[in-house]
């Protein structure tokens, strides 16, 4: 039985795609810092990353279709973070931006790593950004290397 199993192996000319919302940008900085360090220990040169900065949350899914559709990187990452306020608004970008992540990676094949913080407060965000919870940014690099790694390997 055939067994497949992704890992942090980089294949040579593999390019790698970082959108990232500038809203809330001392996490999503940290976030960004996390997801580029993530790539340089594991072996992608620096000019194999490209960082596409937008307004918010609500945005990445639409560049991450279009470099998706380019056809010229193996996997994307998405960072942003969207805090809980008072209105329903919190919902509907946390939520919107995920599903249409998963669009996007299912239509394409893909790996969209979905590292958009979706948190009920800014110390929630910030322990998620490099404090005591790690770094998504940096999780949602790793990811997207294993994924790349994986769907070549696959039949």
């Amino acid at each position: 039985m055939p067994h497949y199993e992704g890992d942090l192996r980089v294949t040579e000319g593999a390019r790698f795609a970082i959108v990232a919302s500038r809203w809330n940008p001392r996490i999503t900085d940290a976030l960004v810092a996390g997801a580029r360090k993530a790539f340089i220990d594991n072996g992608v040169c620096e000019q194999a990353v490209d960082l596409i900065r937008v307004p918010g949350a609500w945005e990445i899914p639409m560049v991450a279709a279009r470099i998706a559709a380019g056809k010229s990187h193996v996997a994307v990452v998405a960072l942003g973070c969207v805090i809980r306020g008072e209105t329903r608004h919190y919902e509907q970008v946390a939520d919107g931006c995920a599903d249409a992540l998963m669009r996007v990676a299912l239509e394409y094949g893909l790996p969209v790593c979905n590292g958009v913080l979706a948190v009920e407060a800014h110390d929630d965000a910030r322990q998620r950004a490099g404090g005591s919870h790690g770094n998504k940014g940096e999780e949602a690099a790793l990811v997207a290397i294993e994924m790349a790694q994986l769907l070549e390997q696959l039949p």
